[in-house]
């Protein structure tokens, strides 16, 4: 047995030996080409590195996906701040462009009564939610020359006069609050009466005590009369809508429209003085 053992071993390293002289002679004859051994190698071997490759860049992808996934999360976190920054901004400008809008409206009205009226602008810083059509308080006070009963107006009309006066706050009594009164003049037929707040009219006006020979028609200008009042002269409050006898008979009323958009009251100017050579230079209690 140990005989038969050793002639095996025998042939099996012959053959090996063939196998490898063979491989080396192929070899060494054609160095461009590959030895049958390592085609066969190769196209045996060729499927599993393909897959291989796959495999590679599949996981290769999978474990770089959490990153590129993170990095286009901040990516966008960034552009959405960026936009919520631009629109802030936007709005912002916007807001300023209608300042200043108003605030031109409110030096062009200045200049064109130079001769007439010393003005002083103000913000309104304040309102009752209750009482939105009552008051109204402005950011100027004793310390800038304001005064009780001072006339407040905007360029289209009158607002109202000063109650209560602060160093640096003043709080403004509208002419749509029932408790005000102001001296008015029928501009077309120059019939005199009393404009008023009505209660709960939400920025109502009521001219009342019209001569009935005097009787305004709807779109008829009012304006202050300017005898015995806060308010000079000639300052535009409103328009007739509606004209209604009154319950004694003896005088007509009017529905008026305000002049001023109360609604969207921002800023104002407060009259400090009436110069000589104005439209009327009365300013009694």
């Amino acid at each position: 047995m140990s005989r038969m053992s050793g002639g095996k071993r025998l042939i099996f390293l012959a053959v090996l030996l063939i196998v490898i002289l063979v491989g080396l002679h192929y070899s060494a004859g054609n160095v461009d080409r590959l030895t049958p051994l390592e085609s066969a190698l190769r196209e045996t071997l060729a499927p599993v590195q393909r897959l291989a490759m796959v495999a590679g860049r599949e996981v290769s992808g999978f474990v770089s996906a959490p990153a590129r996934l993170i990095k286009v999360s901040r990516r966008n976190q960034a552009l959405e701040e960026r936009v919520e920054e631009l629109e802030g901004k936007l709005a912002q400008y916007g807001e300023i462009k209608e300042e200043n809008a108003r605030l031109k409206e409110l030096l062009a009205f200045k200049t064109n009564l130079a001769s007439q009226l010393t003005t002083e602008a103000a913000a309104v810083i304040g309102r009752t939610p209750g009482n939105w059509f009552g008051s109204i308080i402005i950011n100027k006070g004793a310390k800038d020359g304001i005064r009780r009963d001072m006339t407040v107006i905007t360029p289209a009309g009158l607002v109202g006069r000063v109650m209560r006066v602060s160093d640096s706050t003043a709080e403004v009594l509208l002419i749509t609050d029932p408790r005000s009164g102001v001296g008015g003049l029928v501009q077309e037929t120059r019939a005199p009466g009393i404009v008023e707040g009505v209660a709960g009219g939400r920025g109502v006006l009521q001219m009342v005590h019209i001569p009935n020979d005097l009787a305004p028609d709807k779109g008829h200008g009012i304006i202050t009369s300017g005898f015995g009042s806060v308010f000079p002269k000639g300052i535009p409050v409103g328009t007739v809508t509606e004209v209604r006898r009154e319950r004694s008979g003896l005088f007509k009323m009017a529905l008026v429209k305000s002049a001023v958009d109360f609604n969207r009251l921002e800023e104002v100017l407060v009259i400090t003085s009436v110069n000589p050579g104005g439209s009327d230079n009365s300013r009694g209690g």
